[in-house]
């Protein structure tokens, strides 16, 4: 990019600057100090967006807890008492007995003093201070203090709360937008949200207006414009998909099934006990035939297995989306893939760490 500025000043004409005429001379000045400062701005806005942009991880060591960057190096020495995973460039620690939030270079920018905290999204978080709950932003000011039990985080610009054993949600202003009426409700995804009334579960939108009906047992968030319900009870009734209207467009026949991730459905044949794990497409069709005794959603291209029958020895394998064994060292204990890393456990492991990190090739880059 530098080059290329270069480049761009070596284009003006020789002796553009020593021009007679003296607005002629000013004009060109101008444009140059503009472009100037043009190129330093998206130069500027390239190195912030760059560094907001990496990905960090946490670590624990010695029962301290940091963070790693994306090829295995601390970034933020451990010093923590606990650390969960960045959103938004702020992640929630606890020091002492207290949550608090840091930036991505190690500072604590909201200070230890939360009991509870839900993660930031949409500029806000929750907290939980003193038996009560407020929502402030990244400068730590409380921006909305609801009389609730629960305050959870915002999605598609609202935020759901428990009143006694109802729920509902509110504007950013702090104002309800849908009343608590609700005996289950969850956060908004692809703008419905699924609640719960009496012992059936259906989809409202963001007005409180019920866009599917209350006719569910049991159902799940809308993913990739689909949703999985259940209809009958956890043992005998059969999941299925629905679109947002609320046809089925998938039939319910599975014992089980999870929300679409990356094209692809966990689902599983039998009962909890006995029965086998495998994947389908949109269309219903099983991509991945249904021989594994565990699984989970697929990210970043893998999904984890497992073929144990002991559950108290479990191994566990990464698969791709043909179903091939791509990472298999009997992991003992793992997470699915994110930016590039997932966290897992193995015999392989370094002495004295519980877990670590590996990259796609499975290679550990963490201890």
């Amino acid at each position: 990019m530098i080059a290329n500025f270069i480049g761009y000043l070596q284009s003006f004409p020789k002796g553009c600057l020593r021009q007679k005429n003296k607005s002629m001379r000013t004009k060109n000045l101008n444009s140059i100090f503009t472009s100037v400062f043009l190129f330093l701005s998206l130069v500027a806005l390239s190195v912030v967006k760059g560094f907001a942009q990496e990905s960090i991880f946490p670590i624990e060591e010695k029962g301290k807890f940091g963070y790693i960057n994306k090829s295995g190096k601390v970034v933020i020495v451990p010093q923590f008492d606990f650390a969960e995973t960045f959103s938004e460039g702020m992640a929630p620690v606890i020091i002492g007995e207290k949550r608090g939030f840091i930036d991505q270079t190690g500072k604590v920018i909201i200070a230890a003093q939360y009991d509870k905290t839900t993660p930031f999204s949409e500029g806000l978080a929750s907290g939980k201070k003193d038996g009560k709950w407020v929502y402030f932003n990244k400068t730590a000011k409380v921006v909305i203090e609801p009389i609730c039990d629960y305050a959870y985080k915002f999605s598609d610009g609202v935020a759901r709360l428990q009143v006694g054993s109802k729920m509902g949600y509110i504007d950013k202003t702090g104002t309800f937008v849908i009343k608590a009426e609700y005996d289950g409700a969850y956060d908004f995804s692809e703008s419905l949200a699924r609640v719960k009334k009496g012992n059936k579960w259906g989809y409202i939108d963001k007005t409180g207006k019920v866009i599917i009906d209350f006719q569910f047992d049991d159902c799940f968030d809308f993913m990739e414009g689909v949703a999985n319900v259940r209809k009958g009870d956890e043992a005998t009734g059969k999941w299925g998909f629905i679109d947002k209207t609320g046809k089925v467009v998938i039939e319910m026949k599975f014992d089980r099934a999870w929300p679409y991730a990356e094209g692809l459905s966990l689902i599983r044949v039998g009962d909890f006990k006995k029965g086998k794990y495998g994947y389908m497409n949109k269309s219903g069709e099983i991509v991945i035939a249904p021989a594994f005794t565990g699984g989970d959603y697929f990210k970043d291209g893998l999904a984890c297995v497992t073929s144990s029958v002991d559950i108290k020895n479990t191994a566990w394998q990464y698969i791709d989306k043909k179903g091939n064994v791509i990472i298999n060292k009997n992991f003992k204990y793992l997470s699915a893939f994110k930016n590039g890393l997932a966290k897992v456990s193995s015999s392989e492991i370094k002495a004295g760490y519980t877990n670590g990190y590996i990259d796609k090739l499975g290679k550990y880059v963490w201890p």
